[in-house]
């Protein structure tokens, strides 16, 4: 079994410098040293240590980990950004992703390979299903490609959703993968009306079926469809203003209508609410602080978590927007991250992030005797 251990600061990482369009650890993205706000404390997890058991051809390793999300204790989903070419020979301190050998999946592109767009994972992080089908839907891009993947908890039939952030497309699957269902978007054209995207980031689901998308890096808005996936309105725009974003990276809904939503470069988080007009919502208010950028977040019943960059962290905050915790997310390898750009629960308290830039995804469980107030719960869903 693969042993258990606090995620604190081990031994020198062989890691590159940032990719482009990202902070390095501890700096903005204007290169400036970062601070945090509010209590700062220990992480309240274990991480297990090698949880995510390789399962690709020799000669190759992880991509980016970009999406992440628990269906179920046994049923993990990562999307990611293909493999990672590995050097030959192989070095002998490659520990089964391509970070522990140095080397930045996101800005190594020249290492990608469009294999394993898609995988399950089981409750010992190995491979359960391999979509490799699909693989043909990110074939030939020239960016990022798969950028999150979700599933509706009010869909009975659990399809999974997957954004195509290069190709500019958004792509529902049947559950099993056996189907490709729907597809929103066209490829590689990018566009501001309703039924185009220009790099969308990420999708949320309303109770009464409804969908956000976070739309995105190029158009700066959250577009709001119907339950059949037709185009309603849309909000934000690009701007430093109230309700205005400099791209869109995450979107999530909680309670009492409420929907929070990402503004990466301006680092700071939009929150809105619905009204009994399905195609408005209006704006709430604003929460600074963050200096840097916001990567993902989770929302429940009491209060919300994201993670950020610059100095890497999960944050703890009100619905007031105050922080009320904050731990660190060390670089250092066997157990450290450089981004942990997703990051999902599943029903039994087990947290999962990837790291897009190591190239892998771990798992972390709850200390013995944690602070209950101090764990990210499942995403919060209406009853």
């Amino acid at each position: 079994m693969a042993a258990l251990v606090a995620l604190v600061a081990g031994a020198p990482a062989l890691f590159g410098q940032a990719a482009p369009g990202q902070a390095a650890p501890g700096q903005t993205p204007s290169g400036q040293a970062a601070s945090t706000s509010g209590p700062t404390g220990p992480s309240p997890y274990d991480v297990v240590r090698g949880w995510h058991k390789p399962f690709a051809e020799p000669g190759f390793a992880f991509g980016g980990n970009s999406g992440v999300f628990a269906e179920s204790p046994n049923r993990i989903f990562v999307a990611q950004r293909g493999e990672t070419r590995l050097p030959s020979p192989l070095p002998p301190e490659f520990a089964g992703y391509a970070g522990s050998l140095g080397i930045n999946v996101l800005s190594a592109t020249e290492r990608r390979v469009w294999k394993n767009c898609l995988y399950t994972l089981d409750s010992n992080g190995k491979v359960k299903e391999r979509w490799t089908q699909w693989d043909k839907l990110c074939e030939g891009a020239d960016g990022p490609g798969p950028h999150r993947v979700r599933i509706s908890p009010y869909d009975p039939e659990h399809r999974v959703w997957v954004i195509n952030e290069t190709f500019h497309q958004i792509y529902v699957f049947s559950n099993d993968g056996t189907k490709l269902l729907k597809t929103f978007g066209e490829k590689n054209v990018p566009g501001k009306d309703g039924t185009h995207f220009a790099k969308p980031q990420d999708v949320a689901f309303l109770p009464d079926g409804r969908v956000l998308v976070a739309d995105g890096l190029d158009n700066h808005r959250v577009m709001i469809l119907d339950r059949d996936g037709k185009y309603l309105s849309e909000f934000g725009g690009y701007g430093k203003g109230p309700g205005q974003f400099q791209g869109v990276h995450a979107v999530a809904v909680g309670p009492r209508g409420l929907i929070f939503a990402l503004d990466r470069t301006g680092g700071r988080i939009n929150v809105f609410k619905t009204t009994s007009d399905p195609a408005k919502v209006d704006f709430v208010e604003t929460w600074d602080g963050f200096r840097t950028i916001p990567l993902d977040i989770i929302v429940n019943a009491e209060s919300i978590w994201v993670t950020v960059l610059g100095p890497l962290r999960f944050i703890k905050l009100d619905y007031k927007g105050n922080q009320l915790y904050t731990w660190k997310v060390p670089p250092e390898l066997p157990d450290g991250y450089l981004e942990v750009h997703t990051f999902s629960v599943d029903s039994s308290g087990n947290l999962y992030g990837g790291d897009n830039q190591y190239g892998r995804t771990q798992k972390f469980v709850p200390k013995p005797g944690a602070d209950p107030a101090l764990l990210i719960g499942p995403p919060w869903v209406a009853r």
